[in-house]
């Protein structure tokens, strides 16, 4: 799913970001640069093992390597169904670009790049009425010239090859070809296999943008996220699960009362908004100098040639309020799920009955109560993986900390697809790792709960 939809992206990642010039050396170039950038993004030759097509389209077509140009191919023959005239006419258009680097400025200069001009956009039109448009204004052109210059002499036989070859292609219609199916066999050697195989060893390609490895990328943002989110989790699950065993504990008191309002209070607030009031009120000297309390935002500049000790205290209060931002709304939310699942477990019939043996209260809640009023918790447990390697792209965001979720956003936003479609992969198979972990758990805290077959 995540390759089927990578190829469903818009854009052309291979286009180089210099224009393809006027000069037959700077064309070439451009050719060049554009096939380099398909190798080292792996994006030649055909997506899948096979394809499912209509006769009409040629088994070749993925040898057209530049993107706009193949489309604007399989347009026209969606059109008109016959590949033969079309690739006559591709190969006149290449043709007669050849050719006109190859005449002197002396003969026409001016013609020469008004043609030049009309004939680049060509190769990407599929409409009728916009190639015949164009079309015409390089026979134009070329007459006006061939009566003034010897242009004739060098550019004759390719003008009319043109000409010609796209009026083959409106006689010579074949749609019939559109309506009969045709299957391709590609072979190992496609675009899916190469990426599976690479994905399968840790090789997730390279960045369209700044044409680093992801991994490379991922490396740096992923440490702040893991450091930032494995602080968040403990502090979460280590006030939470003693917080909701003492509420339920002290059910309908007014300890119970009062956490019940201020955890509620405290789920409803959105992290957005409280991550901005902390950066506001505490991290400025605007409302008071007793305001200042953080840094602003980032995680500091020092250097990294700084003592190990001073970065680490610098960093670690940049870290305090995005910490907090993540563990509030998730340490309301794991004490209410401790709460209940301990409420039900209260009320069983083997709690009772350690209470009838004489139990001490805090033995039956934490030996016999605890351990089954975990399953809530454990399934919780199972989305803790995947949020360690996510992140969070608000906190991330508003405190400017260059981690994953940054990272995302960053990607979507410049349409830097290989990162955004990692991540995914990534918080797919820990989505799994983690469900899996949560079924051991529960085998772990239940002696009841078994793998083995019946």
């Amino acid at each position: 799913m995540a390759f089927g939809l990578s190829k469903c992206t818009p854009g052309d990642p291979c286009k180089p970001r210099q224009g393809k010039g006027d000069s037959k050396f700077s064309f070439l170039n451009y050719q060049n640069e554009y096939e380099r950038r398909c190798d080292l993004f792996d994006l030649s030759g055909p997506v899948f093992y096979f394809t499912l097509t209509s006769s009409a389209y040629p088994d070749t077509l993925h040898k057209i390597i530049q993107k706009d140009e193949r489309e604007n191919w399989e347009n026209l023959i969606a059109h008109y169904g016959n590949w033969k005239e079309i690739s006559n006419y591709k190969k006149a258009i290449e043709a007669t670009h050849l050719k006109l680097f190859e005449i002197p400025d002396s003969v026409g200069k001016t013609a020469i790049k008004k043609i030049k001009k009309d004939l680049s956009f060509l190769p990407v039109l599929s409409k009728d009425r916009m190639i015949k448009t164009r079309l015409d204004k390089i026979l134009e052109n070329y007459n006006a010239a061939a009566n003034r210059f010897i242009l004739k002499e060098y550019l004759d036989e390719e003008v009319n090859f043109l000409s010609k070859s796209y009026q083959a292609i409106q006689e010579n219609h074949t749609q019939h070809k559109l309506y009969f199916p045709t299957f391709y066999w590609n072979g190992f050697d496609n675009q899916y296999h190469r990426w599976l195989k690479k994905t399968l060893t840790g090789d997730f390609g390279f960045s369209y943008i700044n044409l680093r490895p992801v991994s490379s990328e991922i490396k740096d943002a992923i440490f702040w996220t893991f450091l930032m989110m494995s602080f968040s989790i403990i502090l979460s699950y280590f006030i939470a699960i003693p917080l909701g065993i003492f509420s339920a504990k002290n059910k309908g008191l007014r300890f119970d009362k009062i956490t019940t309002v201020l955890l509620f209070m405290l789920y409803s607030l959105p992290s957005f908004w409280i991550a901005t009031l902390m950066v506001v009120f505490f991290t400025t000297p605007e409302y008071g100098e007793w305001t200042n309390i953080f840094p602003s935002i980032g995680l500091g500049k020092l250097r990294s040639t700084a003592p190990y000790w001073d970065r680490f205290w610098e960093t670690s209060r940049h870290l305090i309020l995005p910490v907090l931002c993540l563990t509030y709304a998730r340490l309301a939310f794991i004490s209410r799920q401790m709460r209940s699942g301990m409420l039900g477990v209260l009320q069983m019939d083997y709690i009772r009955t350690a209470r009838a043996k004489g139990l001490n209260e805090n033995k039956v809640i934490w030996k016999h109560g605890f351990r089954n009023s975990l399953f809530p918790i454990i399934t919780l447990f199972a989305n803790v993986l995947p949020m360690t390697l996510a992140g969070s792209v608000v906190i991330e965001v508003i405190f400017n900390i260059p981690g994953m979720g940054k990272l995302t956003l960053d990607s979507i936003i410049q349409n830097d697809y290989p990162i955004v479609f990692t991540v995914l992969i990534m918080s797919a198979v820990m989505t799994m790792v983690g469900i899996l972990i949560a079924d051991i758990l529960y085998a772990f805290v239940d002696p009841r709960v078994s793998f083995n077959k019946k």
